[in-house]
């Protein structure tokens, strides 16, 4: 029988996507004096504005403190009096574009497709094109529009390195649906990783909260503060010396929950430009393949599941590692 470990840890929160007024004051008191600008409003914000983002309101002006422009290492006093004014969201058009799109499944409701790596799921700053979602737009004549202009059909993330199957659905009643079944963990997501080091366990399962790092807002870790319960299971494929081929199932969706758990229990994933390790093996972007995706169907409530082969990149991976 294959040994099963567990790492437990504790809770929950899940950042909102962005602030809904426009203006936000605060007085600071005494227990507040000698704070950072920055990380203060770091604190007051979680999840609703990374430290970096405030940094550039600060640097814009956007952030006053009693009534003056300062800098984002600024050290408060008693009774200065901060006021945040956000800036007014510039209008994205999100033009389609004829971008290949490897399908493997579309009807009338939904369309599942696996996204290569380096393409980034939806528009964002930085990436106003070329996402999948100019494609999809391009490829499907409706998308639905539950999740606003910017991610039309959008249900679930992959991240940008990552390549594997995503669906989309085409009609807010599919797109209702599959929400569902995210929110009630019955979708099967099944990952196929390169990992650092030899695991000592052929299966277990990570079970620790995930939050954002208190010290660097875009980076996410194991923590039990404004965090969320995450879950992953894994079992070692193939043991390659000092590098592990596994796979990895998702209970949760965290973001980032994959490339953060590996790295809590010592075993990041190869080429992880964020998580991972400077030496040993490079890639372009993390060894991280989201392989198999199964759910009920929207309309016939048929279970249908679909794979996706590893990509040419980790393929050579593997060839490698095997030969060593």
């Amino acid at each position: 029988m294959m040994e099963h470990n567990q790492y437990i840890t504790d809770e929950s929160r899940q950042p909102a996507d962005e602030l809904e007024e426009r203006v936000q004051e605060w007085q600071m008191s005494e227990k507040q004096a000698k704070l950072r600008l920055d990380k203060f409003l770091a604190e007051e914000l979680t999840g609703t504005a990374s430290r970096s983002q405030i940094q550039l309101w600060i640097t814009d002006a956007h952030i006053l403190v009693n009534g003056k422009p300062v800098k984002s290492n600024y050290k408060l006093a008693a009774d200065d009096h901060v006021v945040l004014t956000v800036p007014e969201v510039q209008p994205v058009e999100i033009v389609p574009e004829n971008i290949k799109l490897e399908v493997s499944y579309e009807d009338s409701d939904v369309i599942v497709v696996n996204k290569p790596r380096g393409m980034v799921v939806h528009p964002a700053a930085g990436h106003p094109s070329g996402t999948l979602v100019n494609a999809l737009m391009y490829h499907c004549q409706d998308l639905s529009g539950i999740n606003g202009e910017l991610r039309p059909g959008i249900v679930h993330r992959i991240d940008k390195d990552t390549s594997g199957l995503i669906m989309a659905a085409k009609n807010d009643q599919a797109h209702a649906s599959l929400a569902a079944q995210l929110k009630e963990h019955s979708v099967t997501r099944r990952y196929l990783a390169v990992v650092h080091g030899n695991i000592s366990h052929d299966q277990g399962t990570i079970d620790a909260p995930i939050g954002r790092d208190s010290q660097d807002r875009k980076l996410y870790v194991v923590t039990d503060k404004n965090s969320k319960h995450a879950v992953t299971h894994f079992s070692v494929v193939e043991r390659l010396g000092d590098y592990n081929l596994v796979e990895l199932k998702l209970e949760t969706g965290r973001t980032h929950q994959i490339r953060v758990h590996m790295k809590y229990i010592g075993h990041p994933l190869v080429g992880d430009p964020v998580y991972g390790r400077s030496k040993g093996i490079k890639m372009n972007g993390q060894a991280l393949h989201a392989a198999v995706l199964g759910f009920l169907h929207p309309r016939s409530g048929q279970y249908m599941e679909f794979t996706a082969p590893l990509p040419r990149d980790m393929e050579e991976l593997l060839t490698a590692l095997r030969s060593r």
